[in-house]
C-alpha cells in the first residue's frame, strides 16, 4: 500500500479474526443478537474497541428494519421559526436514542426532493416537516413510501373531499392574539389598536381575530377595533404609529392607549416611533409584541411584553408525535392541525407586573 492511501477500515472480519470467532459470531456480539457467552461477547467487543471499529449503521438497519434516524426538512433559510422547533425534536428523539438528519429546503420543490430521496435512500424511520409560516403547503410526495410524517409550524393543504390528514402541530395564533389583547384591557386601556403583517398570512388573520373577538367580549366602553397591515417590519411598525397618532387616522378617533403588534419586530419600530413622539410607553401607551424574539424583546427599552408560541414545546410534541407513529401508533389524525396554547411573557411594555422569569408549565412534558 502506497504510504499517501487512506487507511483501510476495519471490517467486521478483522474484528472476528481479532476476537478469533466466526464471521457470524461477530456480528451477533456487536449487535446483541443470539445467545452467547458473556465471555465471547466481552472478547468481540474488546476487539472492536481496539481497531476502533464502527458498524455499518444501514447495514445494522437491514437487520432489526430500523436505522434509528429522523429527518427533519425545513424551508425556513433563516432559522429563526424551526430551530426551536428543531431543538424540541432533538430533546425527544434524542432521548429515544435517535439521530436527526436537518435538511433546508428553501422553499425549492426540486431541493425538496432532492432531500427526500436521499432520506428515503438512508431508511430514516419518519420525516418531521417545518417551515417560516404556518401557512398551508403540499405533503411531501414520497412515492409509493408510508413513512411516517409530521407537519410542524406548517400544515398540509387538505384536497377537497379528503376527511384525514397528516398530523399537523400549530401555535393558537387565534388564542395567543385574544390573550394578549384581554392582558391589555385587563390593565384599564380601552382604546386599542392591532399593527399586524400582511393579510394574505393565516397568523395575520387568526392574531387579529383573536383581537376582535377579545374586545367583543370587553365591554361596551371600548373604542371601536383598527386593524392597520403591512409587512412584517419595524419601518410599517413606525409608519403605522404615524397614521394611528398623527395622519388621517388620528383625526377621526382618539389615540390608542393600548397597541397590540403582530409580531416584535413590529413593535420595535413602534416603540421607536412612540418615542420620537415623545409618548411614555407604558404611562401613555401600553405595547405587546408576538414571537417573544428575545432579541427584539429583551433589547427594546422598555423591554417588550410579548406573546410566546412555545415552539420548543412544539417541537417535543411532535418528535412525540412522530415516535408514536413510527411504533405502530395511527398513521392519520381526523379533524386537520392541532392548535398547541401560547402564552403572554410580560414585561415592562405594558405596564403590569413583570413575569418573564416564570417558567412555562409545558416545558417539562
Amino acid at each position: 500500500m502506497d504510504e499517501h492511501d487512506p487507511p483501510k477500515l476495519p471490517t467486521i472480519r478483522d474484528v472476528a479474526l481479532a476476537a478469533g470467532v466466526s464471521i457470524g459470531t461477530a456480528s451477533k456480539a456487536l449487535n446483541g443478537q443470539g445467545q452467547l457467552r458473556p465471555a465471547t461477547v466481552s472478547r468481540v467487543q474488546a476487539a472492536a474497541r481496539q481497531l476502533d471499529f464502527r458498524p455499518n449503521s444501514l447495514a445494522q438497519s437491514l437487520h432489526r428494519a430500523s436505522s434509528l434516524t429522523v429527518g427533519v426538512i425545513s424551508s425556513d433559510s433563516f432559522g429563526r421559526f424551526s430551530m426551536p422547533v428543531m431543538e424540541g425534536i432533538e430533546d425527544v428523539l434524542g432521548s429515544a436514542q435517535r439521530s436527526v438528519f436537518m435538511c433546508n429546503a428553501a422553499d425549492d420543490p426540486a431541493r425538496e426532493k432532492m432531500h427526500i430521496d436521499a432520506l428515503l435512500a438512508r431508511r430514516v424511520d419518519g420525516i418531521v416537516v417545518t417551515g417560516r409560516r404556518t401557512d398551508p403547503r403540499p405533503a411531501l410526495d414520497l412515492g409509493r413510501s408510508a413513512l411516517p410524517v409530521v407537519y410542524a409550524y406548517t400544515q398540509v393543504a387538505q384536497p377537497h373531499g379528503q376527511t384525514f390528514s397528516p398530523p399537523c402541530l400549530l401555535p393558537d395564533d387565534f388564542g395567543g392574539g385574544e390573550q394578549a389583547t384581554r392582558h391589555l384591557l385587563e390593565q384599564g386601556r380601552r382604546r386599542t389598536a392591532h399593527i399586524t403583517g400582511p393579510q394574505k398570512f393565516e397568523a395575520a388573520r387568526l392574531r387579529a381575530a383573536g383581537y376582535l373577538a377579545a374586545l367583543e367580549q370587553g365591554g361596551d366602553d371600548l373604542a371601536p377595533a383598527r386593524v392597520l397591515n403591512g409587512a412584517w417590519s419595524e419601518t410599517w411598525g413606525r409608519e403605522a404609529v404615524g397614521e394611528l397618532f398623527s395622519g388621517p387616522a388620528s383625526a377621526r378617533a382618539s389615540p390608542p392607549d393600548a397597541l397590540f403588534c403582530g409580531s416584535d419586530q413590529i413593535a420595535r419600530g413602534v416603540l421607536e416611533a412612540l418615542r420620537e413622539l415623545r409618548l411614555r410607553v407604558p404611562e401613555d401607551v401600553a405595547v405587546v409584541g408576538y414571537d417573544n424574539w428575545d432579541v427584539f424583546a429583551e433589547a427594546t427599552r422598555p423591554t417588550l411584553t410579548s406573546v410566546d408560541m412555545n415552539l420548543r414545546d412544539l417541537g417535543r410534541q411532535a418528535g412525540q408525535r412522530l415516535l408514536d407513529l413510527i411504533g405502530g401508533g395511527p398513521g392519520r389524525d381526523p379533524g386537520g392541525p392541532l392548535r398547541l396554547p401560547c402564552r403572554l411573557v410580560v414585561r415592562h411594555s405594558c405596564g403590569a407586573p413583570v413575569n418573564e422569569e416564570a417558567p412555562d408549565p409545558r416545558s417539562s412534558t
